[in-house]
């Protein structure tokens, strides 16, 4: 809460950015804040020039006295419990006006050959993402305002593994159960397919299913910070299964919100996921096994011709 509104005063300024070119851009509405509605964001690839104009609108009858007025280009990671973690990797700044009282209409400004390495991600206790940001100088206060951008990459990994993996859940002469699937790197859309083979049930099994669980890292070892959420909960079978009895899997990843992996993002943070395998007992004992898994984002997942995967943007 600004201090104007604290005491019931009216801002003394109505600031607006309007990014330009946005008609053509494919945007996306995106959760920047998990407390506040979505918003509409508008894509941007690396090395694409972010330009607009700045409007600033002054109350009927008043002054805005300024020390100067400039507008940036940042992206930002904010980790939520850490502060010491937060970081501005990228700052690109130009003045729109000189010191005093005069103000244009319109400002326009123009950042090219923006580099954007990393793709914007909005978690639980991180945040990374890609604004302007228009700071008006005053000896009161600065008033500043931001206008999000969205950046994603569209790489896919050097390994992909496509031979059928396999992991185990057993307990010493009373379960073993086998559970194989196609392969351990997939596309946003993509499909998990895979078989669960019971080969020893010496215990009273309830109910079976398959979770995906996604894994945030922050800070530097040893002082880690991990926070898990389960993306998806399916469960594939309820009831007591047999030796020899054979169950088929077939889970659509695009129904779920679900990015793709990320590893040691600028020393800051990880994103990693994972398939769990859980049984339940009569006596609602688990049992289960964790297998990590890699996701990564195709053009086509976000609706794009598939040659935006190699487009280094427009470096005008």
């Amino acid at each position: 809460m600004s201090v104007a509104s604290l005491f019931g005063f009216s801002a003394p300024a109505d600031i607006k950015i309007h990014l330009t070119d946005t008609e053509q851009r494919k945007g996306f509405d995106m959760a920047v804040n998990r407390s506040q509605p979505r918003e509409r964001l508008q894509l941007y690839f690396d090395r694409e020039p972010v330009k607009g104009e700045v409007k600033i609108k002054v109350g009927h009858g008043k002054r805005l006295e300024h020390s100067g007025i400039r507008v940036e280009c940042v992206g930002s990671i904010v980790v939520f419990n850490d502060s010491s973690q937060s970081k501005e990797f990228l700052c690109l700044s130009q003045e729109l006006a000189a010191p005093g009282e005069a103000l244009k209409p319109t400002m326009e400004f123009k950042f090219s050959n923006v580099e954007k390495q990393y793709e914007c991600y909005y978690g639980i206790n991180v945040q990374l993402r890609y604004f302007v940001r228009v700071i008006v100088a005053r000896r009161m206060g600065n008033l500043v305002q931001e206008a999000d951008i969205l950046v994603r990459s569209y790489h896919q990994p050097k390994e992909v593994i496509a031979h059928s993996i396999k992991m185990e859940v057993g307990i010493e002469d009373c379960l073993h159960i086998e559970f194989e699937y196609n392969k351990s790197t997939y596309h946003l859309k993509d499909v998990i397919v895979g078989k669960i083979f019971f080969l020893l049930v010496r215990i009273k099994i309830k109910h079976m299913e398959l979770c995906i669980v996604r894994r945030e890292t922050t800070g530097f070892a040893p002082n880690t910070y991990n926070e898990s959420e389960t993306v998806s909960k399916f469960e594939i079978m309820d009831g007591a299964p047999v030796r020899g009895e054979v169950i088929p899997i077939r889970l659509f990843l695009g129904g779920y919100n679900l990015t793709p992996t990320f590893r040691d993002i600028n020393k800051r943070f990880s994103v990693r996921y994972y398939l769990n395998l859980v049984l339940y007992d009569e006596e609602n004992r688990r049992y289960y096994k964790q297998q990590e898994i890699t996701l990564y984002r195709r053009p086509e997942d976000d609706g794009l011709p598939q040659e935006v995967a190699e487009r280094d943007g427009d470096a005008d």
